[in-house]
């Protein structure tokens, strides 16, 4: 026998919608062969039974209490909010008009007193009565018996003229007197009399069309509502039709919160109905009809499943229509440019959401992809997570950049290892950072293996584990990673994709944090394996959904994680994907060269004073000239730093790596110009001819370089 029972279901408010509960009674269907008797029913039987008579009275209404804008503080917050600018923005639109409607209450004011002594007058002149004594002597030339009664209402129609007059006149030398007053008294009270007058008499001027203030239009170029939602989701396929069928009979979606103001846009939540087998992910993958129909761009509809952790269904969407590109503008600055210190234990500020709401990412225990088209802020992006590190004096960098440009310079002052351009002296470094990195992971599981589980519970780094054994948490960051495989023979870059994985895949528990960047990645600049092993990934502008894609997760642009909406005006704006079913588009906080130099800087010097300063850092003559205060010829910082990984160099190549790394500077440059440019800074050449591989030319040795910096910078880097 199948007993009727209440099902209560309390759906977990979602962010917008906070303490809305729903709930719901059903009805189990009865067994097909036996009910159950009245009289053997259980105590807590459900109360909509076919046979009781209060179950409408009884049953628990599926409908929140408060109204939609009062569920939650951030909806009130976002209401309030938006009638403060509204009410602002009136305020500034006819308080710059007050002028003309001045001149426009007078104006009404002087018909009104014309219209108020057209009216007055024929009581002050008695028209009424008059009207009557001439019928009456017109019908006395008939009947000469009412010329009697005809002379009594002539002589009261003067007597009561008589007393109308004096009444006005004894009025008129009132306000004759009123206006003498107001003439002498204060200006305030001067303006008070006047507003008291001219208000009731421009009141009395007005016409049925008449409007004293003009009509404002609010510049809000989305005004979304419930119908709106239905036909665009019904002109985007979502909803059936049903030709033939009265409007109200379509089936339409049914809002669980708003459509309210939230912030600059509308926000609402839907469900789609039932019937229809039309899911929330379908929706997601119309982003682009469905803002055409709204009549705005795809850009300004920020679309999301709600999920059942969230109160949500499958059927379930949450979508904010903003009124115009939430994107541009004015970017934020970086918290990090004015914090003195960092923990990479912490969530690292990002950048900001649509709505303004700040975006932090967790790197421990995580590794990064960027991508995207070049000049879009890609890298300004990926340094950020980096430039988190560096305020971090236990975080150990290892840095490598295939474009070898000036954007990871500054670096030198920090980095353990620096590898910069993709020639074959750096790619040689790259393969040997790699294989130090995994020397140090194996090295770094071994101890953590060895240690009791009172201290190394769960098998990975810990703060405490960080300072007591000195295991400074590793932050591997590789850009422009197309350039190194390309760059490559086959054999070495299978090796180096191998090297990558391990570190990606197993290094995280060691305290390894990797931050990657290329442009679109392919599967022959960075081949998928190494790609689908990445957790945190962004995107900028890329061409198509196919390159997004790419960069995202395949299938991320059907969910609606689509950097192929962005355009050219959206530098530093990205697509952020942290998970398999969570996204966000996301600002990135501007952190420019300058001061992501000056971070290095900083950093440099909490290393110094923790005794965290170690590897080429350490022995870098220009970052300790930096860091001292000494002043090092441009020239001569610049050929250090593309001779880095090359005891030598012919002339040919170092003019090619000083053009690639500032064409600005070195554009011009020939080897006369070098030559003398590096004598005139003090590098003394012991010889101009080198040797590399067998070959002999013109070039130079590093370590003359080195002798043009002064001896004190070269002892401090050398102990």
């Amino acid at each position: 026998m199948s007993d009727n029972v209440v099902h209560l279901h309390k759906h977990t408010p979602t962010p917008a919608a906070e303490d809305r509960p729903t709930l719901a009674v059903v009805e189990a269907a009865p067994a097909p062969e036996e009910t159950a008797p009245a009289e053997s029913a259980p105590a807590g039987e459900a109360v909509d039974r076919a046979d009781n008579p209060l179950a409408d009275w009884l049953t628990v209404p599926d409908a929140p209490v408060l109204p939609v804008w009062a569920r939650s503080r951030a909806a009130v917050v976002a209401n309030v909010t938006a009638l403060g600018r509204l009410t602002w923005w009136h305020t500034r639109y006819h308080g710059i008009r007050t002028p003309k409607y001045l001149m426009k209450a007078v104006l009404l004011a002087a018909r009104g007193f014309y219209r108020a002594c057209a009216g007055l007058w024929p009581t002050l002149s008695a028209q009424d009565h008059s009207a009557a004594v001439k019928a009456l002597k017109a019908q006395s030339k008939a009947r000469p018996e009412d010329v009697e009664l005809a002379t009594r209402l002539q002589i009261a129609h003067a007597e009561r003229t008589r007393t109308r007059r004096w009444r006005f006149g004894a009025a008129a030398v009132a306000v004759a007197a009123a206006a003498t007053g107001a003439a002498l008294a204060p200006p305030l009270v001067q303006a008070g009399m006047t507003a008291a007058v001219i208000t009731p008499l421009a009141y009395l001027g007005r016409g049925k069309e008449t409007r004293l203030l003009d009509q404002a239009a609010p510049p809000v170029r989305v005004d979304l509502s419930a119908q709106q939602l239905n036909d665009a989701l019904r002109a985007a396929g979502l909803l059936k039709t049903g030709a033939g069928k009265d409007e109200k009979d379509l089936p339409r979606v049914s809002c669980t919160m708003g459509p309210v103001r939230d912030g600059r846009g509308w926000a609402v939540i839907f469900d789609l109905p039932r019937g229809g087998g039309k899911t929330a992910s379908d929706v997601l993958a119309k982003r682009e009809v469905i803002a055409q129909e709204l009549g705005v761009d795809e850009i300004q509809v920020i679309m999301s499943r709600v999920r059942a952790a969230k109160g949500g269904n499958a059927g379930r969407v949450s979508m904010w229509v903003a009124d115009d590109d939430p994107y541009l503008g004015t970017p934020n600055p970086s918290p990090l440019e004015k914090a003195e210190r960092f923990s990479i234990w912490e969530p690292v500020p990002f950048g900001q959401d649509a709505r303004g709401t700040r975006v932090a990412i967790p790197v421990m225990w995580q590794s990064m992809f960027f991508g995207g088209l070049p000049r879009r802020g890609k890298t300004f992006s990926q340094r950020l997570l980096t430039a988190a590190g560096l305020l971090d004096a236990f975080v150990r960098h290892y840095v490598a950049d295939g474009k070898g440009g000036a954007d990871w310079m500054p670096m030198k002052a920090v980095a353990h290892r620096l590898v910069m351009g993709a020639e074959d002296d750096a790619i040689e470094a790259l393969k040997a950072m790699l294989a130090e990195l995994l020397a140090e992971m194996e090295r770094r599981f071994a101890l953590l293996r060895d240690l009791p589980t009172s201290v190394c519970p769960e098998g990975k780094l810990t703060p405490e584990i960080v300072a007591k054994y000195n295991l400074p948490v590793i932050f591997v960051t590789i850009d422009e990673l197309q350039e190194y495989f390309t760059a490559m023979e086959k054999e070495d870059r299978e090796q180096v994709i191998n090297d990558l994985c391990r570190i990606a895949r197993r290094g995280p528990a060691a305290g390894f944090i990797s931050n990657f960047a290329s442009q679109r990645p392919d599967a022959e600049s960075v081949p998928p394996k190494l790609r689908e092993i990445i957790t945190i990934r962004y995107s900028t502008q890329v061409v198509d959904r196919t390159s997004s894609d790419m960069v995202l997760g395949k299938g991320k642009a059907a969910q609606g994680a689509d950097a192929s909406v962005l355009s050219e005006e959206h530098k530093g704006v990205g697509v952020l994907v942290t998970g398999p079913a969570s996204y966000v588009t996301v600002r990135a906080d501007y952190l420019d060269g300058p001061t992501f130099a000056a971070l290095c800087r900083k950093g440099r010097s909490l290393r110094e004073a923790a005794g965290q300063l170690t590897g080429d850092a350490a022995g870098d003559v220009t970052a300790a000239a930096d860091a001292a205060g000494v002043t090092v010829p441009a020239i001569v910082s610049d050929v250090l730093e593309v001779m880095r990984h090359s005891p030598r160099m012919f002339t040919t190549d170092l003019l090619a790596a000083l053009v690639n790394l500032d064409e600005d500077t070195y554009g011009d440059f020939n080897a006369e110009r070098l030559a003398a440019e590096l004598e005139a800074a003090g590098v003394k050449r012991t010889s101009k001819q080198v040797k590399i591989s067998g070959a002999n030319g013109a070039g130079y040795q590093r370590r003359d370089i080195e002798d043009a910096v002064p001896a004190e910078i070269l002892l401090s880097t050398a102990g």
